[in-house]
């Protein structure tokens, strides 16, 4: 279990205090750029630890008299059904999953706005959904030669021909289902609108990473980049902040690109710019809640390692070609890391290599490595799970925690009733066995009440696991990687 090395309760109260202050240098009306994940943030729980995954909701909250929320989505994206690789659903169903985590965390939705409109039929169809569930829908349209051509962008054909998004808050948070989606576009068209009406407005962009603050080869700052190493973003120093304040910090190539353009566009929509380079735009705090430098930059090496891991199984089932493979593989020179930084590997290969199947292994909190093996009644995985459980509740190795007798009949109806033609038991079976046994087992019951000791542990699998199984494990926590490689030589695997 990685060391905390972030103070998360200060990072709240900065990060709030912060925003607020951003608000009042515009006059009390603050378009917020929001990238990144707002509900979920495990990136930023694993490479920073200590920070917990829904800090910037939590963060947001203590604004929400203060708040509104507009999701953009892109109306492209709609039509051609997109899908969040992480949750598994399309970006138009991930709005609605949005506005229903926003409205039960007391913040107000105020509006979607679809972006990029060009009369897509599935756009259309979905604004006529969103409004007949009472929801303000906006369209912001393409503008040819964007962002390139200022005077058609900045005119009645331009930002102008968008619907103007009617808003009533201070803080106005811009985010959406994924990148991609037209939030600076949106927030931009909106400063242009307001302008139009007299009404004084600002724009400021909340990116977690970089890491503005920190060195720019910092194993967190390169974690970002390989968690986007799809994306071929870089980061790199901001010239432009280097240049106004002598400072070297860190920002990434698509704002620092795009600068020069924004800069040229506030002192047209505005007469002057509020920032001097595109750091200057940022509102991140996180950087000064890093107590234990030590500790994240373990935690960011395993992150790049996982990420590496990603990169070849992605690359494997034949969704990705080898240059994400190749940037990482750079980023773990620069971070001096590398796959024997993480001990679960080797530890899974030799047990596959032992006993002639799909091992797995895990990492107990004191170091100690529990590792797995595929028999009759239990996959690797599942078996490597339970003796991680019976070590954390100090169950003697020779416990059964679940009878054969719970196993059998579950094991009969996959494969008799259900016609499942593999009867070991996935994670979440074998765990609900073992609640079933923990009603009548004492060691059982120990065992189980220590599931939640297996939040950040770290895990290998000698083999690619199945889809539920890698749900499970990424809900209780485990940072698993895998093996580029399949049980089996077959051509479909479920």
């Amino acid at each position: 279990m990685n060391k905390i090395g972030f103070d998360n309760e200060k990072y709240l109260k900065i990060q709030s205090k912060h925003i607020k202050e951003r608000i009042d240098s515009f006059g009390g009306k603050l378009y917020l750029e929001f990238g990144g994940k707002l509900f979920d943030d495990y990136h930023a729980s694993r490479v920073l630890p200590g920070f917990a995954p829904d800090s910037k909701i939590r963060m947001l909250k203590e604004l929400k008299d203060q708040t509104e929320i507009v999701i953009a989505i892109k109306a492209g994206d709609i039509e051609k059904n997109k899908v969040r690789g992480d949750l598994g659903i399309t970006y138009d169903e991930d709005v609605l999953r949005l506005i229903d985590a926003f409205t039960s965390n007391g913040l107000m939705v105020g509006s979607v706005v679809l972006t990029q409109f060009k009369d897509q039929p599935s756009a259309i169809a979905y604004e006529k959904k969103l409004k007949s569930l009472g929801l303000q829908v906006y369209r912001h349209y393409m503008i040819p030669g964007y962002p390139s051509n200022m005077q058609l962008i900045l005119s009645d054909d331009g930002y102008g021909k968008n619907d103007y998004i009617k808003t009533t808050r201070p803080l106005v948070v811009v985010t959406a289902p994924g990148p991609g989606s037209g939030k600076m576009a949106t927030c931009l068209s909106q400063l242009y609108q307001e302008a139009k009406r007299g009404v004084k407005a600002g724009y400021a962009k909340f990116e977690t990473f970089p890491i503005w603050n920190i060195p720019l080869n910092h194993s967190v700052n390169l974690a970002y980049e390989a968690a986007t190493a799809d994306l071929n973003d870089v980061n790199m120093i901001d010239p432009y902040h280097l240049e106004a304040y002598g400072k070297t910090v860190v920002n990434y190539n698509r704002d620092v690109e795009i600068f020069p353009v924004l800069k040229a566009m506030f002192e047209k929509i505005n007469g002057s710019s509020p920032y001097n380079s595109p750091t200057d735009m940022g509102v991140n705090m996180a950087g000064y809640c890093i107590f234990d430098d030590e500790a994240v930059t373990k935690a960011a090496n395993q992150e790049i390692i996982r990420r590496y891991y990603d990169a070849l199984d992605e690359e494997r089932k034949g969704n990705a070609s080898h240059k994400p493979v190749s940037k990482i593989e750079l980023l773990m020179e620069k971070a001096h890391t590398s796959i024997a930084d993480r001990p679960v590997v080797a530890a899974a290969n030799i047990k596959e290599e032992e006993t002639g199947g799909p091992a797995a292994a895990i990492e107990m909190p004191d170091g100690t490595i529990i590792t797995g093996k595929t028999s009759e009644l239990l996959g690797a995985s599942s078996a490597m799970l339970i003796d991680a459980l019976k070590y954390l509740a100090h169950v003697d190795d020779d416990i059964k925690l679940i009878s054969p007798d719970i196993i059998e009949p579950i094991q009969k109806l996959k494969v008799e009733t259900l016609q499942n033609k593999n009867p070991l038991l996935h994670i979440d079976e074998i765990l609900i066995a073992l609640c079933i046994a923990a009603t009548h087992h004492e060691e059982a019951k120990r065992a189980y009440g220590k599931l939640k000791e297996l939040a950040g542990l770290q895990m290998h699998s000698s083999v690619l696991l199945a889809q539920e199984d890698v749900n499970v494990l990424k809900k209780l926590g485990i940072h698993l990687t895998c093996e580029p490689k399949y049980q089996n030589n077959k051509l479909y695997h479920h």
